[in-house]
């Protein structure tokens, strides 16, 4: 097969088939030739020679995944809700999203190499802080979030997903809805209440949240 002109067509198509059978099959359950094989004539080379490990594709794919439904973009323009209201709507389409979801799940094993946890809290915070800063100095602006710490803050939000993860895989579903509830009150006394009845249903059916993922 020639060589692609377009590199970033044949990395969205190794991305695209990984996801497909890590949905299907599970990570665990799929190898690299088994994405091979769903590439059309694209060899195994061609898929190391962007992706270093099946850990790195799993990497590219959740932020691809963010990116092609990214909440802050979603609710950035909506001029009928305040700043504080944009991070919880935030909040709710990013765990809506039930694709985005499992493959979180499935992550969680991969954090107990220190590399893939290093580059995730890295990944998280080059991607999310800028979002999270954004929204809250809006708030400061418009009255909806009163902190002084919004750069404090953005760098806490930006490291929450990757803790719960951390913890999630050790523990019961009750010790990681006490994280949460621990979270929603820090939050809540740095001036930016997220936590609400319908965020906390939403937590509690989360997969990762649940006896039957332990």
């Amino acid at each position: 097969m020639a060589r692609n002109k377009y590199p970033e067509i044949t990395v969205d198509k190794i991305l695209e088939a990984a996801g497909r059978l890590f949905l299907e099959k599970g990570y665990d359950n799929t190898t690299i030739v088994d994405i091979v094989n769903e590439l059309d004539g694209l060899t195994k080379g061609a898929v190391y020679h962007h992706f270093k490990s099946k850990e790195d594709i799993m990497d590219a794919l959740g932020d691809k995944m963010f990116f092609d439904n990214n909440p802050f973009e979603a609710v950035k323009k909506r001029t009928d809700l305040n700043a504080h209201q944009k991070m919880r709507m935030a909040v709710k389409l990013n765990q809506s999203n039930e694709d985005q979801v499992e493959l979180s799940r499935q992550a969680i094993p991969l954090l107990k190499n220190p590399h893939i946890l290093a580059k995730m809290i890295e990944s998280n915070r080059r991607i999310l802080y800028p979002y999270w800063l954004e929204l809250i100095e809006e708030g400061q602006k418009d009255g909806s979030i009163r902190t002084e710490y919004a750069k404090e803050l953005s760098e806490f939000l930006s490291f929450i997903d990757t803790w719960f993860m951390i913890s999630m895989s050790e523990g019961s579903a009750e010790e990681s809805q006490r994280r949460y509830l621990f979270v929603a009150e820090i939050l809540d006394k740095m001036g930016v209440p997220i936590h609400d009845s319908e965020m906390e249903e939403m937590i509690k059916s989360l997969p990762y949240f649940s006896e039957e993922s332990k």
